[in-house]
């Protein structure tokens, strides 16, 4: 099968699953309920793609967890996104070096 195929089909399902809801919903949410879910709903996506690959991805699962940590932290000081990164990314350096000496 030819790639650009495939490229061309993701490229449709995407394209539907972001236009459908804005044509079906027309007018503006007003459900709390609603509201509240699409407020957190990134949170949540973008912790379950990222908590997994903090633990697995790193050198050892100590330096993931120090990475994890760190992430923790600063999140929880209310960073934004870059500088958790830019704060968990060296954390996986230091605590390898540091494992490295012991």
């Amino acid at each position: 099968m030819n790639p650009w195929f495939g490229v061309a089909i993701m490229a449709t399902v995407t394209h539907l699953m972001r236009a459908v809801p804005l044509l079906a919903i027309r007018r503006r949410i007003t459900n709390q309920w609603m509201l509240s879910f699409l407020h957190h709903l990134p949170y949540a996506v973008l912790s379950a793609m990222a908590f997994p690959a903090v633990l697995t991805d790193a050198p050892s699962s100590t330096t993931g967890l120090v990475a994890l940590g760190v992430a923790l932290v600063l999140g929880w000081r209310g960073h934004d996104l870059s500088r958790v990164v830019l704060g968990a990314a060296p954390a996986i350096g230091v605590a390898e070096a540091l494992q490295l000496l012991v």
